[in-house]
């Protein structure tokens, strides 16, 4: 259990140091008590979330409104087979199309959840450009600065940002706390990625995950490091719950929905569903799934593994990633994670290719370089051995 970190900020009182007016005094126990009144009030809320970036917010530029100009329309949006357009998905969107079973549906009204083994989703009856404009206020709305906002790519990011709600709401939070807000810290930062795709019937919209947690490090624990914690699935749904909210459905009804597809948990399989091939061209895996599922829970997988998905083309079945090999990081520049939220400049990360490719009931997944040729190096390696471990 990671305790609150304090960091206080008040410099030491000195005979020099002169006396507090009545005046000062009064306005200190009056932010006090308003603060008081406001912790009380989000204690009795009930709210899950309160996140800050952990950068300074930028101001936005004026945006004009959905209604005077639509965003551009991009091929990578686009199913395999042919162009859909805004009028033919709102039409496809409230007949349901002939899904396997391990799909698992849950509809309300113009959205619904889907869930394929333990891949959950949000399908929307509206194409991506209209909603795009409304994803993106989404997250500004909850205190979140954007560091990816890529139409064209269909997919958005956040940065990394502390979620205060986290933050013990004992007598002493309640009262220094609220005033001096930034001696308090969670020691943990979350980061999410959106990614929007289009479907036959509508958008599907992906919500992913990443967390890092400070610990104490050295034999006497006097220094501290970031380091990555595990996906929290629940904080996905909460997310994926005030979206729907956002875009429309009852909170009565869409809290339920996101709470049934995350408990609906399928056994797991006998044996793993993905392996590492030896004596390839290139570093390599295989998946035991059809390419449509097998591309869906690769998407996943590197949303939630730290790689930058630059661009997609799904029917040539390549993910265009960049990333940033741990190991070579740290050889690089030691003490990387402990600078992640520092001001030194991470190193630059390479890029790669990630190649899908359907063999009968099974698929192919090969790491290609920036090139397009196999690469069969340590690093590309590596990346193989942490996809199978995602993908099992």
């Amino acid at each position: 259990m990671n305790l609150p970190v304090v960091r206080s900020t008040l410099a030491p009182r000195t005979p020099s140091t002169p006396p507090l007016r009545s005046a000062s005094l009064l306005a200190l126990a009056a932010a006090v008590t308003l603060s008081g009144c406001s912790s009380l009030e989000n204690m009795l809320s009930g709210d899950k979330l309160d996140y800050r970036s952990a950068a300074q917010a930028k101001p936005q530029g004026l945006e004009v409104p959905p209604d005077l100009t639509q965003l551009a329309r991009d091929g990578r949006y686009q199913v395999p087979g042919g162009v859909v357009s805004a009028a033919a998905a709102g039409a496809a969107a409230p007949a349901r199309a002939a899904t396997g079973a391990a799909v698992a549906p849950r509809e309300l009204g113009a959205m619904r959840i889907e869930r394929d083994g333990t891949t959950r989703w949000l399908v929307v009856g509206q194409p991506p450009e209209d909603l795009w404009p409304r994803l993106r206020s989404f997250w500004q709305d909850l205190g979140f600065t954007l560091t990816t906002d890529a139409a064209d790519v269909g997919i958005m990011e956040t940065d990394w940002a502390e979620n205060r709600a986290k933050l013990p709401q004992d007598f002493i939070r309640r009262t220094i706390g609220r005033v001096f807000d930034s001696a308090f810290s969670t020691s943990e930062r979350d980061r999410f990625r959106m990614r929007v795709e289009r479907g036959s019937q509508g958008t599907e919209i992906f919500i992913t995950h990443r967390g890092m947690r400070e610990v104490y490090v050295g034999e006497r624990k006097e220094n501290t490091a970031w380091e990555p914690r595990p996906s929290d699935p629940e904080l996905e749904a909460e997310l994926v719950a005030r979206l729907m909210v956002r875009l429309g459905a009852p909170e009565g009804t869409a809290r339920p929905a996101v709470q049934a597809a995350l408990a609906a948990t399928p056994a797991p399989a006998a044996a793993p569903r993905a392996r590492r091939v030896q004596g390839a061209a290139a570093a390599s895996l295989e998946m035991d799934d059809g390419f449509d599922r097998a591309w869906r829970r690769l998407g996943l997988v590197l949303d939630r593994s730290g790689f930058s998905v630059e661009d997609r083309d799904r029917s040539a079945g390549v993910y265009f990633v960049r990333y940033v090999d741990a190991k070579e990081a740290e050889k690089a520049e030691p003490g990387f994670f402990t600078r992640l939220f520092g001001s030194s400049t991470p190193p630059a990360p390479n890029r790669y290719r990630v190649f899908v490719k359907a063999i009968g009931d099974k698929t192919a997944v090969s790491i290609l370089n920036a090139n397009g040729s196999p690469d069969n190096s340590e690093v590309a390696g590596r990346i193989v051995e942490r996809l199978v471990n995602e993908l099992k």
